[in-house]
């Protein structure tokens, strides 16, 4: 029979160093990732109290107007492999090579980085994806400027769509916040995913706990590990992650304003959460392997526990029937009328007085 396959619930691996980028300088303006879009798509949001604008990009004459605009603007980059695209961004906003470089490499660790005009950021963007019941990972780059937030993902998708209703709809503070607090509401969507992705794997982890007292199975064990392997990769972004919004609560700089910093302290106590739940899950993975191998084991005792008992009294019976099972030609008991009744008669009830004196001891 066909052994089945365990469904992994994160699609997306980490993205390893290749050997050719070796040696290579880290100001590097090379792509080290893996192509998801075949085209590089840049949109924009143009917005004040009283009007939003949205548009695509296609030129650089619109991205320098973007940019001399007094109005807040959000950029949003999808997919980082266009190298000339990325390149004309970094030169309209003054972005260095070695942000850039950091940008069009999705390996990278989360980080902040402040620079002459803005704050670069970067986090790994976690999905639960309803369909295949998976995670998908990507990595999220923000620029915070002055009057403009750039964000660059390797995919494109809705997950950020709240923040663009929030931004159509209500002509309040998220309109008038600066660019800091429009970063703040992406990083926010961002770590409350973390928070849904810990909480669904989190029941998948507890309904093991039912499957292991009913049938502790060696798929089950199986099971077990695979969460055990993912729960440490989610972790490996996520408590990045942790440092990467501390080191921004803390850092010195007027890209972020005082009236801002309240929310971004709150970010700090929800990516807190996120870290606990990775580690109670994992605890309890922990667990789940030791009680599996406990109850295995108690189970491999009661086993050991029975067979022992009936080897026990089959030994003085072996014993009997080695006795009178001997060539000799003098054996006094063959010669009787009775006697292999009465042999039977003695083995029966030695094994029944063994099985009375085991279950007095309680042994079984």
């Amino acid at each position: 029979m066909k052994k089945p396959q365990i469904k992994h619930f994160v699609r997306s691996k980490a993205i390893r160093k290749k050997k050719e980028e070796i040696g290579l300088s880290p100001y590097a303006v090379v792509f080290r990732g893996e192509q998801r879009l075949d085209k590089t798509l840049i949109n924009a949001m143009d917005f004040d109290l009283e009007e939003v604008r949205e548009f695509e990009i296609t030129t650089g004459e619109q991205l320098k107007s973007v940019h001399e605009r007094k109005t807040l603007s959000w950029i949003f980059v999808n997919g980082i492999h266009d190298i000339p695209r990325l390149e004309e961004i970094a030169a309209e906003f003054e972005i260095p090579n070695n942000i850039l470089s950091d940008i069009l490499n999705p390996s990278l660790r989360p980080k902040i980085e402040v620079f002459d005009k803005g704050i670069f950021i970067t986090l790994k963007l976690m999905q639960y994806q309803d369909k295949t019941e998976q995670v998908s990972v990507e990595n999220l780059s923000l620029i915070v400027s002055e009057n403009t937030l750039i964000s660059f993902r390797e995919e494109a998708g809705p997950v950020f769509e709240p923040v663009r209703e929030r931004i159509r709809k209500y002509n309040n503070k998220i309109r008038t916040s600066g660019s800091d607090y429009l970063a703040f509401a992406l990083l926010d969507i961002v770590v409350d995913n973390y928070i849904y992705i810990m909480g669904i794997l989190g029941e998948k982890i507890e309904r093991l706990d039912e499957k292991m007292t009913v049938n502790p199975r060696k798929e089950l064990l199986d099971e077990i590990n695979i969460y055990k392997r993912e729960i440490n990769f989610l972790r490996k972004s996520i408590l990045p992650a942790k440092e990467m919004i501390l080191s921004l609560v803390k850092s010195d700089t007027d890209f972020l304003s005082n009236k801002n910093r309240l929310h971004f302290r709150e970010l700090q106590y929800n990516i807190n959460e996120a870290v606990e739940l990775s580690d109670s899950y994992r605890e309890i993975l922990f667990d789940q392997i030791s009680i599996y191998h406990t109850i295995v084991s108690s189970r491999l005792n009661d086993i050991m526990r029975t067979l022992t008992v009936f080897s026990v009294i089959f030994i003085p019976l072996t014993f009997i029937v080695g006795v009178y099972g001997t060539n000799f030609d003098y054996l006094p008991e063959l010669h009787w009328k009775y006697g292999y009744f009465i042999m039977w008669g003695v083995m029966v009830l030695v094994a029944i007085g063994m099985l009375v004196y085991f279950w007095r001891k309680r042994w079984f």
